[in-house]
């Protein structure tokens, strides 16, 4: 299970002669299809903001080596909710997400597109702690390869048919993940976020008002 992000704006509300902070919840989740972080120079990807609020207006934006903020119609082809990029190459590698006419951002998704013949393909969104989670190293031309699999530059792994299982993950398990195919090459490094389970906070209630009575002196 991935978890929303739910991002808060304050807003004032003012009743009674009281001002109070109402907590607003803007909701947005930014998904990737084919749901790995990495990919290989050539591929198709699409990028969607799942929205619970059509009428926040969510943009698509991404940051790279080439743009900064830049919207889906200068780097993709816009298709309702989505966004379609039909040949990346490694200058769409960067940083995207979803941003609301009012300000709030979606999560963040970082993507890396490679030219050379090994990927990392892990997930692209925060795994739930107690999750099992696959890693799959791939060569571009073939499947089932032995790969080594290394996290924070140490090996946590050799794995026959390139496929590596992360049962049960917790926080210490989060970091930098990368893997290697002897004869074909090492892939990019790709960052594994761990995240606790969901949380969300009510927003506090207008206070009662105060119901006054006349009080009578003693006769």
């Amino acid at each position: 299970m991935i978890t929303r992000d739910v991002i808060s704006a304050l807003s004032v509300y003012e009743k009674y002669n009281i001002i109070i902070l109402i907590q607003i919840f803007v909701t947005a989740r930014l998904t990737v299809s084919p749901s790995s972080s990495q990919m290989f120079r050539g591929e198709f990807v699409s990028l969607s903001c799942e929205e619970d609020d059509s009428s926040a207006g969510w943009t698509l934006r991404r940051n790279t080596s080439r743009e900064i903020r830049a919207e889906c119609e200068e780097w993709g082809a816009a298709a309702d909710s989505s966004c379609n990029i039909s040949s990346v190459l490694t200058w769409d590698s960067g940083v995207y997400w979803c941003e609301s006419r009012e300000g709030p951002i979606s999560n963040m998704v970082n993507l890396t597109v490679t030219g050379g013949s090994v990927i990392l393909q892990s997930p692209v969104l925060p795994v739930m702690e107690g999750d099992d989670v696959t890693l799959l190293c791939e060569e571009k031309n073939s499947s089932n390869l032995p790969a080594a699999f290394y996290k924070d530059g140490s090996l946590v792994g050799k794995e026959s048919t390139g496929h590596m299982t992360i049962q049960h993950v917790s926080r210490s398990d989060e970091g930098l993940y990368k893997c290697d195919i002897s004869g074909h090459g090492e892939s990019p490094s790709s960052w594994i976020t761990v995240t606790g389970e969901e949380t969300f906070t009510e927003p506090p209630h207008p206070p009662t008002p105060l119901t006054l009575t006349n009080a009578h002196p003693p006769s």
